[in-house]
């Protein structure tokens, strides 16, 4: 081979190497843009994960939610909101104002051995009865029985005022009354349930789609503000005031002759 031609060859060979080398310098270019470009999407799809979850974190409950909702009242009711729910005949001179809780043990234990009585009080005249709900046991627990079944019985009341009371006494019933460190209530379809042995909710189809929509959500939030807004400072349940006067300071009056005495001597009061 000739010194030219070797030369040539030479040069030739260096050209390719440095073109290669060229496209070498360019792919690894590429790589490193791409890797940085993923990264930044990677980077931006973690913030908007942490974005969304701390939106989400931060958005109100169902519940807390409720609180600021335009409030669909029962029927049979009145007052501010639907939240005064008294039941009796009109010629009855006193009321008996009852602080309830949906979860309340003590209530469920009042309602069997004492419920029976103050119905036949009512019914016979001596006095009305007013419901005041509570869901301050849900707060113990993040729960939301006491809250949900508020709102079932409210519905319950938009069917009537006797559907209210039967149910209201078969969800305190030994039967369905869950232990209050089971929040039972929190769920539709058991209080679907219980309101089936009550004739006048029994596949009541406009009972129950107020129950499964919420219709009376933001009545049992209201419902419950009075209960922590009261004027005689009841701050427990069962709570029984007439004439603006608590009446069980003395006595929980949890069996017919406490209940008898205690409400005889206010009404003569």
């Amino acid at each position: 081979m000739s010194k030219r031609n070797s030369a040539a060859a030479k040069t030739a060979a260096r050209e390719r190497l440095r073109a290669e080398r060229e496209r070498d310098a360019k792919r690894a270019k590429i790589r490193r843009q791409v890797i940085v470009a993923c990264s930044a999407v990677a980077v931006l799809a973690a913030a908007g994960g942490i974005g969304y979850a701390v939106v989400q974190a931060n958005k109100p409950s169902h519940w807390e939610a409720m609180k600021s909702e335009k409030v669909v009242a029962p029927a049979n009711t009145t007052g501010t909101d639907g939240t005064t729910v008294v039941i009796g005949k009109s010629t009855a001179k006193k009321t008996l104002k009852v602080y309830e809780d949906p979860r309340c043990p003590v209530c469920a234990q009042f309602e069997q051995t004492v419920g029976s009585t103050l119905k036949k009080d009512v019914d016979a005249g001596k006095y009305k009865f007013q419901y005041v709900g509570a869901t301050f046991i849900d707060n113990k627990d993040n729960g939301e029985g006491s809250k949900n079944a508020l709102s079932a019985l409210g519905a319950a009341l938009n069917v009537s005022d006797e559907a209210f009371l039967e149910y209201k006494t078969a969800l305190y019933s030994a039967k369905w009354h869950p232990d209050e460190t089971t929040d039972e209530f929190k769920d539709d379809a058991y209080l679907i349930k219980v309101a089936n042995t009550v004739s006048a909710l029994k596949s009541n189809t406009k009972f129950q789609d107020a129950v499964k929509k919420g219709t009376y959500d933001a009545w049992a939030m209201a419902m419950s503000k009075t209960f922590d807004t009261n004027k005689e400072r009841v701050t427990g349940t069962p709570g029984f005031v007439m004439d603006g006067k608590q009446l069980n300071n003395a006595s929980p009056l949890l069996t017919v002759a406490d209940f008898e005495k205690v409400v005889g001597e206010a009404l003569k009061g």
